[in-house]
């Protein structure tokens, strides 16, 4: 199943050309991964305040497809591909109408406050593979 997440390109995300600056498309992506969790059900607050993880990016793949252009209603897709351990991946695209714009398979790793990995709870995991 896909989490779908609507942005709106302002004009502070475009490049002298009027197109999606590059590093936005991240900025997006990142948008839409935050109200995927939230829409689970996991307080991303609460789950560093009382069991000490949060979650950074490990790896970002990355392909630009087709730009898009100041005040183009964009959708993001998000959607799980693999859960192992302290790892999650998923694979995103970002969508103008039914053109793929750009495509991103994220690796997320779970870290404890002092930066070491730590195996996902249980109850997480559950949420996740809801989706």
């Amino acid at each position: 199943m896909n989490h779908r997440f609507e942005i709106r390109v302002y004009y502070e995300d475009t490049d002298l050309a009027g197109i999606v600056y590059y590093a936005n498309y991240l900025k997006f992506i990142e948008r839409a991964r935050t109200e995927w969790v939230r829409g689970l059900g996991i307080d991303q607050s609460r789950l560093k305040s009382e069991q000490d993880i949060v979650f950074a990016v490990r790896r970002v793949e990355a392909e630009y497809l087709t730009p898009a252009r100041f005040d183009d209603l964009l959708t993001v897709e998000t959607r799980l591909e693999e859960l192992r351990g302290a790892r999650i991946a998923i694979f995103q695209t970002v969508r103008r109408e039914d053109a793929a714009c750009f495509e991103a398979r994220v690796e997320l790793v779970a870290l404890s406050g002092a930066g070491r990995p730590q195996r996902l709870p249980q109850a997480l995991r559950t949420a996740l593979t809801r989706a």
